[in-house]
């Protein structure tokens, strides 16, 4: 994909672009060093700030740049890129930075480009990338290994999301993909807005 296919998003919009549950990668790097990862478990948090949340098990490596760092990635991968999303989610970044002969970005040919705001590589043929700052909370992510990240700048495939809304039609290789397990995953469908109900007197939202 090239450059001129990315467009900013704006960060009170950067919600949108996880917030239908697409499975991630995940990246970061620290002292001359990077990973990349899968994680079906993100979701977002806040749309102002604009946050987001993530899994990632103690055994990874991309947690150990990503703690490291304080900062981090995530990349919307499309159905294009599902041997990929496998593949790097099944992977030893760790194994392959001991061996200190390659890693995932050289292993499988990834193209990579510089984000805007953080060292985490970002991944071009992706539909979103959003890079993060971590927010620090200790205690759930030693117990629940939940990571949350404050979204500081975000970009999107301006074919397939524009004014704030996804629009896969016509572009069945670029839609998002959602992890179930064992290496199958399920599309993102039709996207379509819900008729207006009437509104019950003294009724609030929530």
């Amino acid at each position: 994909m090239s450059h001129a296919q990315r467009r900013p998003v704006a960060l009170d919009k950067a919600y949108r672009l996880i917030n239908h549950g697409p499975t991630v990668l995940v990246s970061a790097a620290f002292g001359g060093q990077r990973n990349i990862m899968a994680a079906a478990w993100a979701m977002a948090l806040d749309f102002q700030p604009s946050k987001v949340a993530v899994v990632l098990d103690k055994s990874t490596y991309t947690r150990t740049l990503l703690e490291a760092s304080g900062t981090f990635a995530l990349q919307v991968p499309t159905v294009a890129q599902a041997s990929l999303v496998e593949a790097v989610g099944s992977s030893s970044g760790r194994a392959l930075a001991e061996g200190e002969s390659t890693d995932k970005f050289r292993a499988y040919g990834l193209d990579v480009f510089a984000g805007e705001a953080t060292e985490a590589p970002l991944i071009d043929g992706c539909v979103a990338w959003l890079e993060c700052r971590l927010l620090r909370e200790p205690h759930i992510q030693q117990t629940y290994d939940l990571f949350l990240g404050e979204v500081v700048a975000a970009q999107a495939d301006a074919r397939v999301f524009s004014n704030g809304r996804w629009h896969f039609e016509g572009h069945d290789d670029l839609r998002t993909i959602h992890h179930v397990a064992g290496g199958h995953f399920i599309a993102a469908g039709r996207a379509f807005d819900a008729p207006t109900a009437p509104r019950v007197d003294g009724e609030a939202g929530g």
